[in-house]
Formats: C-alpha cells, structure tokens, sequence
C-alpha cells in the first residue's frame, strides 16, 4: 500500500470519497490522537539538540528552527528554544524585518540560505526527532502502511525540499522516514545513536546534494 499527503484544510467526507477505505490521520499540532500530535514539529519533546551548538537542547523542532532565524533587527533568540507551549514560536518579518538567514549555531558566524538551513537544521533536526522521540509512531505508521493506505494531513503539502517557494510538509519527512526515501535513504531498523547530536566540525558548508543520504551529526 502507499502513504499519501493531504491538505488538512480538506474536509473528511471529501477526504473519505478520494480514498475509501484509508485511514486518514492527522498529523498537525492540532491533533487530536495523543501519539499522532508528537509527530508535529510544535509538540514539546524537551531535549532536542540545538544544531552546532554544544550542550543546547529546544523543546521542540520548531523552536530550533525559529531560534536561529537572524533578521534584520534581531539576531539568534535562546529564549525561544524554551517555548513549550505550542503557540507564538514563529518569529515573523512583521516583528523583525528582513530574514538574512539562520545562523550555523548559536554562536557560529555562517549565515545559512533559507534551502541549505532546510537540509542543514530542519530536516537533521526532524530526523533527530523522529529517531529518539517518537519511534514507537514510526513503527505504527510502517505496520500499518503494508496493508492500507494511509493518507497523513499536513497544513503544507510540499514534498519537495529544493522548492523554496513553499514551507516543507513535515508530513512528507514523515512519509519519506518510514518508507526509507529521500532523504532518509538508511537502514531503519538499523540501531540509532542515542546520544545528542554535536558539530563534527567538519560539515560541508554547500549542504548535501539531492540524492545523497543527510548526515545527522549536525
């Protein structure tokens, strides 16, 4: 069988007539099944390592993400690692004027692209997640995918990680993971690291190509 993304802005009955018999699931911060919601990048984990940054952690991937966003008149925001509260972890151009970029760590001095960010911060940052956080719902999601279809409800729907144009569906790292695609193209049942994730120091600043497997010592 297959996973699909959907708007969770599309109606269930509509949701029911496009794939009868899936199980349709939601996925967003807003979910209402208490092991689904931990796969939203809002939902307060506590303890996910900051990228590059030695010995910080963030409740939450969105938090991570938000935090190191620089802008024109503000720079990197500690404090937002802290927000586990599931509200107000966007930092916005309305507040702050013009995104220069996010900064390589707290203290790092490299301003990343918004698209080398995504494959250098967000997706790693994610992949952590999924990885020590919420794996009993990834095996959920493998299990049940062998024999249904499974259509996973997301705000966004972009599943293209070079198309900038658009925010990532966090859902379709979701669907990549459990179907070992890019760009998580590893061994799942392979054991994973358990301990938090550090700058090697020696992490290529261009981010990795399309196609190529993402290293997750950030």
């Amino acid at each position: 069988m297959t996973i699909i993304i959907e708007s969770h802005k599309k109606s269930l009955k509509t949701l029911e007539k496009e794939y009868p018999g899936a199980e349709i699931l939601d996925v967003t911060s807003h979910a209402t099944d208490k092991e689904l919601v931990k796969l939203s990048p809002f939902y307060p984990h506590h303890d996910i390592p900051v990228p590059y940054t030695q010995g910080m952690t963030a409740a939450c991937v969105e938090a991570v993400w938000q935090g190191l966003k620089v802008f024109e008149t503000q720079d990197v925001d500690v404090e937002t690692f802290k927000n586990d509260t599931m509200k107000n972890i966007k930092r916005t151009v309305r507040r702050f004027g013009k995104p220069l970029g996010h900064r390589k760590g707290v203290n790092g001095k490299e301003l990343l692209s918004y698209g080398d960010a995504r494959k250098m911060i967000y997706i790693p940052t994610y992949s952590w997640m999924l990885e020590h956080k919420a794996m009993n719902v990834i095996k959920r999601l493998r299990e049940e995918s062998k024999t249904k279809t499974i259509v996973l409800l997301d705000y966004n729907t972009n599943a293209d990680i070079d198309n900038l144009s658009q925010p990532l569906s966090h859902a379709s790292l979701v669907k990549a993971y459990v179907e070992g695609t890019y760009p998580y193209e590893k061994d799942l049942n392979a054991p994973h690291n358990d301990k938090p994730a550090t700058d090697s120091g020696d992490s290529d600043k261009k981010g990795p190509q399309k196609g190529s497997q993402l290293s997750f010592d950030f």
